[in-house]
């Protein structure tokens, strides 16, 4: 019903797919994202980038946080804090120039902020439900937190598919998470090591790693130094292997939850970070 023919996406079917199964119809809408047949797949990909993006901010609730006193760079706007702006003042006076707005500190009220770093293991199997859970959370991240927000696959190595503070669109990153291919070595404290490096580019007071995996390194490295260096770390783990995400939560006191399916990664994400 939903591709009743070559190179034809029935939006209609998927949406009634979506009603009776969300998490069968995403599962669907990730393998057509990658079907041989070129003009099904372009079609698959323009629309999961919607479905996802639509679902994902469904399940971002609209933060409550008490507002508060915040620390920024002066170039934001806000009161100048004369005592905390004091170093970049006399540097610039020594070195005789004009010292800029972004080197000194203002105060100004505001609800806390998030910082958020995606961690996706693409080590294994990378078949359509984790895919799809994937690219859920990266978009349940975005809407979270627009600006300070990174997204990160890895293998042996780690891709940059989004680095903290860049322009590029949440359905430019959800559509390169689709295109992952599962292969090689699970390196989980290179890649908790990244994400440390994105949050050190970040001013927000809240630095998280979400991290999608079911924790299994096979590296030599013990990742545990790594997530334990961490301010936040939160695990989703695949339901059915949790194993060694929950020892790994236990050792570095991180908090994890077990995906019972794609559609629920929003939901599990809001519990673990509102926790």
């Amino acid at each position: 019903e939903v591709s009743p023919e070559v190179g034809v996406l029935d939006e209609a079917a998927f949406d009634r797919a979506m009603a009776q199964d969300a998490d069968a119809a995403l599962v669907l809408l990730v393998e057509m994202a990658r079907a041989t047949d070129e003009r099904l797949r372009a079609a698959a990909r323009a629309l999961a980038a919607k479905v996802v993006l639509d679902r994902a901010r469904a399940g971002s609730p609209v933060s409550t946080g008490t507002r508060a006193l915040r620390r920024r760079r002066a170039d934001l706007g806000g009161d100048l804090d004369l005592d905390e702006s004091l170093e970049a003042l006399a540097a610039a006076r020594a070195e005789r120039r004009p010292v800029g707005l972004d080197e000194l500190v203002a105060r100004d009220w505001g609800r806390p902020e998030t910082a958020l770093v995606v961690v996706v293991d693409s080590s294994g199997s990378m078949n359509g439900e984790r895919l799809a859970a994937a690219a859920l959370t990266a978009a349940a991240c975005a809407w979270r937190a627009p600006g300070d927000h990174a997204v990160l696959s890895f293998s042996r190595d780690v891709t940059v598919l989004r680095e903290m503070g860049s322009s590029r669109s949440p359905a430019a990153v959800v559509d390169a998470v689709l295109a992952l291919r599962g292969h090689g070595v699970t390196a989980l404290a290179t890649a908790l090591g990244a994400a440390a490096e994105q949050l050190a580019r970040t001013r927000a007071a809240r630095r998280v790693v979400v991290l999608l995996s079911d924790c299994r390194a096979t590296d030599e490295r013990d990742p545990v130094p790594a997530a334990s260096g961490l301010d936040e770390l939160l695990v989703l783990a695949p339901a059915g292997d949790t194993e060694q995400a929950e020892d790994l939560a236990r050792r570095a006191g991180a908090r994890w939850a077990a995906l019972s399916g794609a559609a629920d990664a929003p939901r599990a994400l809001a519990q673990l970070l509102d926790r």
